[in-house]
This record gives structure tokens, sequence and C-alpha cells, in this order.
């Protein structure tokens, strides 16, 4: 299984489903980087993505979006296939 990073924040409601969704699908570990209590890793994230809001979920080397590309990704029946490649 792919490897899962998430930028976070403590309180945000679509990283906590983010994270359900994930562990759905068999995900074991997520790396949670929080961008709350990490200024250098919020300016990081925007370095990467080009955005401000979280989540960012990455699934290994891909940079999958935020919560609703998560959803779009699992209904179009490429998130299983995403996280299982090698």
């Amino acid at each position: 299984m792919q490897t899962v990073k998430m930028y976070t924040t403590a309180v945000c409601p679509y990283c906590i489903r983010a994270k359900q969704i994930l562990k759905s699908k068999g995900v074991e570990q997520i790396e949670e980087i929080r961008i709350d209590t990490n200024p250098e890793a919020r300016q990081r994230m925007m370095e990467i993505t080009g955005r401000r809001t979280v989540p960012q979920i990455f699934i290994g080397e891909t940079h999958v979006g935020g919560h609703d590309e998560l959803l779009a990704l699992d209904g179009r029946g490429e998130l299983v296939p995403l996280l299982g490649a090698a």
C-alpha cells in the first residue's frame, strides 16, 4: 500500500472525514502534518500545492488535493487502485 501524507489542523471537519474515508479503504497509517501548530509546515504545504486549505492529501507521490477531490477519486473508482499502486 502507498504511503499517505495529509496536511491537517486539529479541528478541521474535512480532515477528520478524509481520514475516515482513507481508513475505510484499508489505510492503517497516515502521516499527519499539523499546520496549525507548525508555521513552517503551512508554508511548505502552500509551496508544494499552491493551496492554503486543509486537508491536502498525498498518496505516494500523487497530490490528490482536498476532501472533495478525495471523494471524487473514490467516486470514479480510482482511490483503491491508487492506494494499492507500488
